[in-house]
């Protein structure tokens, strides 16, 4: 039986069993077992196996991800806000593969990257969906660009592809303590009260996968699926905002209900409705530091830079005068000029 049988055949398992006190344990080995197969999903088959992936060089302050179903005007967005044309065009899958753009805000340069469309299945390989999906978790922000005359339906099918991945939107990690150890058992303690996982739960967890020597500290009331998470260690937390495009073609109120919704924003991108706040939102979300260490810029300019720093001269408001000789701690202001010496 292979991996994609393997998690169908727990998926139905799990559906068709009554979620109650007797079932618990059985329900949290199910969940543990299907997390497994999952990461083997996405893992290569053969190690330096060659993929037709979509490598993209990360460049720009930050990477954000324009995910969504076909044709719902992901290419047009692209094209409005940056200086990339992508093909657009009224029928589906016309993005085959991924296209970067470069949005420049507030003296920042956004890295866009339009992905093709995601289908329903993408997580289990379906269309190319696992090439998106792999990209996807290089990025600082998702952009989930939706079809406002569609049902909501699409949104939370998007969302169960990326939530079988290991992405999650607009999550923060538990705030769980795991470590394995080599040996002693399991070391199992908690700073509150616990109503929805217990000692056994994570112990049957951590049976599942192999692990009989850990120690384990809950500093919340986590769940068995966030305590999961914590144990496979491939999780990534994105912000996310769902961005409804189309707003032309229906009414005033149902723009009014979708833009009341969380981390929601509403847009037109053929009458250009809307584009500058979702830019702000944008920004805002990415919570890009204007002002930080002479560290920062070093690790940003290159990885190796900071361990050959000698000393930096600084032009700008961060300093009395211009240029100053400043140490590896001195803290940058916006538009501050500076020129690193190595040793």
């Amino acid at each position: 039986m292979g991996i994609l049988e393997k998690i169908a055949e727990i998926e139905r398992e799990i559906a068709r069993t009554q979620k109650n006190k007797a079932t618990e344990y059985h329900l949290g080995l199910l969940k543990a077992k299907l997390a497994k197969y999952r990461t083997q999903l996405l893992e290569p088959s053969k190690k330096g196996e060659k993929g037709d992936g979509f490598d993209v060089l990360k460049s720009g302050d930050a990477r954000v991800a324009l995910i969504g179903f076909p044709s719902v005007g992901k290419s047009t967005m692209l094209s409005t806000l940056t200086k990339t044309e992508s093909e657009a065009a009224n029928y589906e899958f016309t993005t085959l593969t991924c296209i970067p753009g470069v949005i420049e805000y507030q003296g920042a340069n956004i890295q866009l990257l339009d992905l093709p469309g995601i289908i329903e299945g993408a997580a289990q390989g379906k269309g190319r969906g696992r090439q998106v999906i792999a990209v996807a978790r290089t990025a600082d922000l998702v952009l989930m660009m939706l079809d406002a005359t569609k049902p909501n339906v699409h949104r939370e099918l998007l969302e169960r592809e990326l939530e079988c991945v290991g992405i999650r939107l607009n999550k923060r990690k538990p705030n769980i303590y795991f470590k394995q150890k080599k040996g002693g058992g399991l070391s199992f303690n908690a700073t509150c009260a616990l109503t929805r996982c217990n000692e056994k739960m994570v112990q049957t967890i951590l049976h599942s996968f192999k692990i009989f020597n850990a120690e384990v500290l809950f500093r919340e009331d986590c769940t068995e699926d966030e305590f999961i998470d914590v144990v496979t260690a491939n999780r990534v937390y994105l912000p996310c905002l769902y961005v409804y495009n189309k707003i032309d073609q229906i009414s005033i109120e149902e723009v009014d209900r979708l833009a009341r919704q969380p981390n929601s924003i509403v847009v037109s991108c053929n009458m250009k409705l809307n584009l500058d706040y979702m830019l702000e939102a944008l920004w805002e979300a990415l919570q890009l530091i204007r002002g930080v260490s002479v560290e920062h810029v070093c690790h940003a300019i290159h990885r190796t830079l900071a361990a050959q720093f000698k000393y930096a001269l600084v032009w700008g408001t961060s300093t009395k005068y211009s240029p100053q000789r400043v140490g590896i701690a001195h803290v940058m202001a916006d538009e501050d000029v500076i020129q690193v010496v190595k040793k």
